[in-house]
């Protein structure tokens, strides 16, 4: 999991480099999770987000139907509805061991709970246990959501910094998404809980897509911000993605998802974005 830090770069147009690409892994296994981080490399991803409370869902079998015209489709149930396994299911440590051999590209750590649009069955206190062990394993980055228990977070955060591992400070609006005001304040307000902050709010329309990209814009015309990362989830979440050179992004989460009418979902696949900012000219 070895690799390079994400800087900030200077607001200079001539020389500013692309943010970070970041493929958020999707797989339900170890195994397919490595397969699919070494398939994102291939695809020019700069690191992955180890997802680690989706080795708990259990994934189903597709259903084999056939179209009008005699064509097999195979169709999956929303992943809302996928089992989940109980905590003791999964052996923490091998698994987090297996994943440090085996992925080659700086991982982003992470262990979403319910409450921040994630899938982990146990109780925090057992996802703080996970997170300290990832931390432990001396991953590169660590992803420690404000809205841990600021105890747990501090302790969470002096052992991050004690193995040099860098922290992303997240927050997740499954609800919405603020105005683009409160997310300027919520990402200067935080600049001193981790070396990135990110956001990821929920659009149900465009105009909750542009307040993620007028925060951006205002952040990006701030002389001192710290690095940030903005994205939403839901048609025209991706909007801040697709421009994120512009908006002085310093890391892009992608997919290797590559489905139809993906964009109404806020994502992008890692091959498109790249295609996006070189026809862009970014």
């Amino acid at each position: 999991m070895a690799g390079e830090s994400v800087k900030k770069p200077a607001k200079v147009a001539e020389s500013m480099p692309n943010p970070k690409i970041c493929v958020s892994l999707e797989e339900t296994t170890v195994k397919a999770m490595v397969d699919e981080a070494a398939r994102a490399g291939i695809q020019g991803a700069d690191m992955v987000e180890v997802r680690f409370d989706r080795l708990y869902l259990k994934k189903p079998q597709a259903t084999i139907t056939e179209d009008e015209e005699g064509n097999r489709v195979s169709t999956m149930p929303p992943v809302e509805e996928w089992p989940v396994k109980d905590f003791e299911e999964l052996d923490v440590a091998k698994s987090i061991a297996d994943l440090k051999e085996a992925i080659g590209l700086p991982v982003v750590f992470s262990v979403r709970s319910v409450r921040d649009g994630g899938y982990f069955s146990g109780d925090e206190k057992q996802r703080i246990g996970i997170l300290q062990a990832a931390i432990e394993s001396e991953v590169k980055w660590i992803d420690l959501e404000m809205s841990i228990k600021a105890k747990d977070r501090k302790s969470l955060v002096e052992s991050a910094k004690a193995a040099k591992c860098q922290i992303i400070a997240s927050q997740h609006d499954t609800s919405g998404t603020p105005s683009s005001e409160d997310i300027v304040t919520m990402i200067t307000s935080n600049a001193d809980s981790g070396d990135l902050v990110k956001f990821c709010g929920t659009v149900k329309d465009h105009q909750d897509a542009l307040q993620i990209v007028h925060a951006a814009n205002a952040l990006n015309e701030q002389d001192a911000t710290p690095p940030y990362s903005l994205m939403a989830l839901g048609n025209g979440g991706d909007w801040a993605r697709l421009h994120a050179p512009t908006l002085g992004q310093e890391m892009v989460y992608a997919t290797m998802r590559d489905e139809f009418r993906l964009s109404d979902k806020g994502l992008v696949n890692v091959r498109d974005l790249q295609d996006a900012w070189r026809l862009l000219e970014y």
